[in-house]
């Protein structure tokens, strides 16, 4: 089946209206094209992921990387692709309205704006961070393209007792035209349970960095979808670096945990020949 970016679209909001689905992280081409192989409705891109994949520090990339990055991944897959699209790679509303118009041509069906410039010490303050989520709205609402806008608070990341004002700015950024709610680092249940609450009957994403809450659990508590951000990509990296210490100590004991390489050609094979954009 080859779906076009308007059919990937309209897939990736009805994922939004009932349910609960997992939107797993690719990294490249070929972790994307695994996970859709794996039989997942949609993926997501994931900026740490990217980042480390080019041998850069998370927020080390540049906004005409991640564009190049989008496509290729939405290029290379029939699922719906959300962007991890930073902080928008501008602070002021007009900038962001601009590099939102230049996302949505990569053929994304899902696109989060963050509330904090890379790692800087502060979140944006709150007025600037509603006028930065209706400029991105605006944008996607003049290209009349059915993409789903995502606003995330990185609060509870720099301060995980940080909840209030947490749900204060996803609430003032649903008002502000969000489809989708965001608050990466929360990570128990009645805090989960105050924010689906609060921005309901918008949907609220919730990510798994590590072993905790199950999908039947996060599902219970109304969580809408689950993703895993940079998670897959450390699991890579660590089982890479595990047997490569095997390996410096005079092993090669490490390598017996490899895929067999038929394995991988024969999913791969099964993709289309022609390259990703």
């Amino acid at each position: 089946m080859t779906r076009t970016v308007a059919e990937k679209r309209a897939v990736f909001r009805a994922l939004h209206h009932q349910g609960c689905f997992v939107m797993p992280n690719p990294w490249d081409v070929g972790s994307a094209r695994m996970l859709q192989h794996q039989g997942f409705s949609a993926l997501a891109s994931t900026s740490t992921g990217y980042a480390w994949s080019t041998g850069r520090p998370d927020y080390a990339v540049t906004r005409d990387d991640v564009l190049r990055h989008l496509a290729a991944l939405c290029g290379a897959v029939d699922l719906p692709v959300n962007a991890d699209f930073e902080n928008g790679f501008a602070t002021e509303p007009e900038g962001v309205a601009a590099n939102v118009a230049l996302a949505l041509e990569t053929g994304v069906a899902g696109l989060s704006i963050e509330d904090r410039d890379g790692n800087a010490p502060d979140l944006y303050d709150l007025a600037l961070s509603v006028e930065r989520i209706r400029a991105a709205r605006d944008a996607i609402d003049r290209s009349g393209e059915n993409v789903v806008l995502v606003a995330r608070t990185e609060g509870l990341l720099m301060d995980p007792d940080a909840l209030a004002p947490s749900i204060d700015r996803l609430v003032a950024f649903a008002e502000a035209g969000a489809d989708c709610l965001y608050a990466p680092g929360i990570r128990d249940k009645a805090g989960i349970a105050a924010l689906v609450r609060a921005v309901a009957p918008k949907p609220l994403n919730v990510v798994m960095m590590r072993p905790g809450l199950s999908v039947a659990e996060l599902t219970d508590l109304g969580v809408r979808r689950i993703s895993i951000g940079g998670a897959l990509a450390r699991v890579a990296w660590g089982a890479m670096l595990a047997t490569v210490e095997r390996i410096k100590a005079g092993s090669f004991d490490g390598l017996a945990g490899g895929t067999p390489g038929k394995e991988l050609d024969d999913v791969f094979a099964s993709f289309s020949p022609e390259p990703p954009p």
